[in-house]
């Protein structure tokens, strides 16, 4: 992946170490904090108690904040990422009479506010439509590499995709409609909804990967890394570490085997069309 060079885009703000909040909870150190969020990620669950938020002691972290600037590599990359994903959509959208609203994307240490709550490194990168941003610890790439064995940047860049994503839905008024249905019907109901969401969002990932093919010179290697990456963190590879069993009716996310077909399925078609998972026939 040849991603250096590329236009950056303008929607980064960085708060890692800024007034915005680095909590750290107390007595729980570099591994215990990554096993914490591991876990979160696994089960899509609220894992403050552990960390010490709501209940427990924590240490709150500030800095003077300023202007942003992009300062580091890691940041470089998510920006040139991102601003990959601004062209892409942005064209994909024009060419269907559509306006494409760019989203913000905020880096984040330990926790930070958003417009849907409070956002902890627990809860794995995530999308609010209440503001249109993607929030991202850049803790959960080392995440990625040292407790689910995921390798390479595309790996990386295929998350970031993958939450846009959600942007991209949120944009065509998906998931709103999804989020109203959700709300009237029960768990087992609403997790395959959310399956449905979710595999949409890696199949608009590899659509995105498809049109990036050229600008950062997309190997097939590149490739196999994000389906490596799709695969392990399937529900079912992740239940199946993380508690020695396979629960499907407590599936979110959907199974290895689908994350990457959808994914593949974007990559391999370029088209969005192909893209909907709520009229297969099967999530």
């Amino acid at each position: 992946m040849d991603w250096r060079g590329r236009r950056e885009s303008s929607n980064i703000e960085d708060r890692r170490g800024s007034g915005g909040g680095m909590i750290r909870p107390a007595g729980v150190g570099g591994i215990g904090v990554l096993v914490v969020v591991l876990v979160g990620m696994f089960f899509g669950v609220d894992l403050t108690p552990l960390l010490g938020v709501g209940g427990g002691p924590v240490v709150t972290e500030t800095a003077p904040s300023g202007p942003n600037a992009i300062d580091d590599e890691n940041e470089q990359f998510v920006a040139i990422v991102l601003g990959q994903t601004e062209d892409v959509w942005g064209q994909l959208f024009k060419e269907s009479n559509l306006q494409y609203t760019n989203p913000k994307l905020v880096l984040f240490t330990g926790a930070t506010s958003s417009a849907c709550g409070f956002a902890q490194s627990a809860m794995g990168p995530f999308y609010c439509p209440n503001d249109q941003t993607v929030y991202l610890d850049m803790d959960f790439f080392r995440v990625m590499e040292q407790q689910l064995g995921s390798q390479g940047e595309f790996a990386r860049a295929y998350v970031i995709a993958h939450e846009v994503g959600h942007h991209v839905q949120d944009e065509l008024g998906v998931l709103s409609q999804v989020n109203a249905q959700r709300s009237r019907v029960g768990e087992r109901d609403s997790n395959a909804l959310s399956v449905r969401v979710e595999l949409q969002a890696d199949c608009y990932a590899g659509i995105w990967a498809n049109a990036s093919r050229d600008a950062f010179s997309l190997t097939d290697d590149d490739i196999r890394s994000a389906l490596d990456t799709a695969a392990r963190i399937g529900d079912d590879a992740l239940q199946q570490a993380g508690q020695g069993r396979v629960v499907p009716d407590s599936f979110t996310h959907g199974t290895s085997e689908q994350r990457q077909e959808w994914f593949y399925r974007g990559y391999r078609s370029g088209d969005p069309d192909q893209c909907d998972t709520f009229a297969a026939s099967r999530n």
